[in-house]
């Protein structure tokens, strides 16, 4: 019976509980390039959209104080919010869609929280120097020089931290008046807790705990293996091609590694056997596998793991020892993609008909129908949108009021918000009842008082009935181009029985 492979790899302890603080080594390569050529316009569209402006309004604010979202040129109402929940969950089936296909390529490619972790490590190497650098500083005393890189390390860690907590307290604030007020020191109580706590974040988050909030904190990394399967390409590294390992050595020749990898542990044995009696360093070198057990895919990880005990759940495929085993191969003339995009199936077939594997899977097509069906309901949803809301209360203080010329008045209170550019007043009527007559505001400047309920009094001649129906119309200025109306029906109390 043949004996099943296991694979000795670290515990999950070991890897949680590290015991020693490690130092992430920057790496250059394509798989580098390209997730700045991806998180690089996401982090200017992060500093720059809050700023932008359509026609004298923000191209993207969520305004608390005027109720609605502007959002690209148009405007939305609280209302409409189930739009952005649909559009979470178009995102969430694209984040599923990319996971069973390409493994956590959103983390180490997309998420804030990896961007934000590498542009901390880039000034961290720009103070304090490598990583080699620095682990040599963090054993000497920290007086004079190494005091100022690391005061200065942290000085500018705080000024990006405050730089975003503003930023993104402008998608939600006019950003204008936030900056004003922040360099001035003229802003609310309530606004300074909150710009302080997330910098404090950004700070903690990005500075300090890194590769630990995807670890322990972020959810995604838990349930990706739900998702997982065995054609899902994440990175991983070629045991077969690998294993077992060798170390070049001073006088030219090649020691053989212990393979982490038991089932080749037998193979390895009998090569250093017959290494002992034919002394052939050729033999060896042949039999050997591709790593020299650089330790260099550790180094530049910033999750700070050993890719080669398997898949991790700390791992977040940013392909950064990809690049850097590739930089290796490249120097002992050895082909590149010992680390690798590879699934499971690929890793198990032979060399040639690895490339041979179908793209759309059930699962894959599943999320993507679901993403589209998303999408097409978000799309729908925005051609619905209104952009007149009424809403109508009445008093509770009196049913009606019966006046001497034998009219009965009725009074309701009316809300009006607006939600198309460029509209600045619009006109109320009613209609229903014959001889109705409607005293208030009949025409409202949105401008001056969006969202505010207004008293209004209604009054008809008594009509037969205990009660009738009128309805109320809003409609913009006749002027104004395009003319938007809306109409609600209420109920008229008469008193005739």
């Amino acid at each position: 019976m043949q004996q099943i492979p296991v694979n000795r790899v670290r515990s999950d302890s070991e890897i949680i509980e590290r015991p020693q603080k490690f130092y992430v080594r920057l790496t250059e390569g394509r798989f580098q390039n390209w997730r700045r050529l991806v998180s690089g316009p996401l982090i200017i569209a992060f500093f720059l959209l809050a700023w932008l402006q359509w026609d004298g309004q923000p191209l993207l604010l969520f305004s608390f104080e005027e109720r609605r979202i502007y959002l690209f040129g148009g405007q939305l109402s609280w209302h409409d919010l189930p739009l952005m929940a649909g559009l979470m969950i178009a995102g969430a089936c694209l984040l599923f869609f990319m996971a069973v296909g390409w493994g956590r390529v959103w983390c180490g490619f997309a998420c804030p929280q990896s961007i934000w972790t590498w542009l901390f490590i880039r000034i961290e190497q720009m103070t304090e120097g490598k990583a080699s650098q620095r682990a040599k500083n963090d054993h000497l005393p920290l007086t004079g020089k190494r005091l100022l890189r690391r005061l200065a390390k942290h000085l500018l860690w705080l000024a990006f931290s405050f730089l975003t907590a503003l930023t993104f307290t402008g998608y939600f604030l006019p950003v204008q008046e936030l900056f004003v007020g922040f360099f001035t020191l003229d802003l609310s109580l309530a606004v300074w807790g909150w710009l302080i706590s997330m910098a404090a974040l950004t700070y903690v988050n990005a500075g300090l705990v890194r590769e630990k909030i995807c670890l322990h904190a972020c959810p995604y990394s838990r349930f990706q293996g739900v998702m997982f399967d065995q054609h899902t390409r994440t990175v991983s590294y070629d045991a077969a091609r690998g294993e077992p390992r060798r170390l070049r050595g001073k006088n030219g020749q090649d020691d053989l590694i212990p393979a982490l990898n038991l089932a080749v542990a037998p193979m390895q044995t009998e090569m250093k056997k017959s290494a002992a009696n034919d002394s052939s360093i050729a033999d060896i070198k042949a039999s050997a596998g591709d790593c020299v057990d650089c330790t260099i895919c550790v180094q530049v990880c910033p999750a700070g793991i050993d890719i080669r005990d398997g898949l991790q759940a700390a791992c977040i495929d940013c392909g950064a020892c990809i690049d850097a085993c590739d930089q290796v191969m490249d120097k002992i003339g050895k082909p590149r993609g010992l680390i690798r995009f590879a699934s499971e199936v690929e890793l198990a077939r032979p060399a040639e008909e690895a490339g041979k594997q179908t793209l759309m899977r059930p699962k894959l097509a599943g999320y993507a129908a679901v993403m589209l069906l998303a999408l097409g309901a978000v799309m729908l949803g925005f051609t619905q949108t209104k952009d007149l809301l009424l809403e109508i209360r009445r008093d509770r203080g009196a049913l009606y009021t019966r006046l001497d010329n034998n009219q009965i008045c009725n009074h309701y209170k009316i809300k009006v918000e607006g939600y198309q550019q460029g509209v600045q007043s619009v006109r109320i009527s009613t209609t229903g009842l014959d001889g109705l007559t409607l005293y208030g505001d009949q025409s409202l400047n949105l401008d001056d008082n969006n969202a505010g309920w207004r008293a209004y009094r209604v009054c008809a001649p008594e009509p037969a009935g205990l009660t009738q129906e009128i309805r109320f119309i809003v409609e913009t200025d006749g002027a104004q181009v395009p003319l938007s109306r809306i109409e609600k029906t209420t109920t008229f109390l008469t008193g005739s029985r």
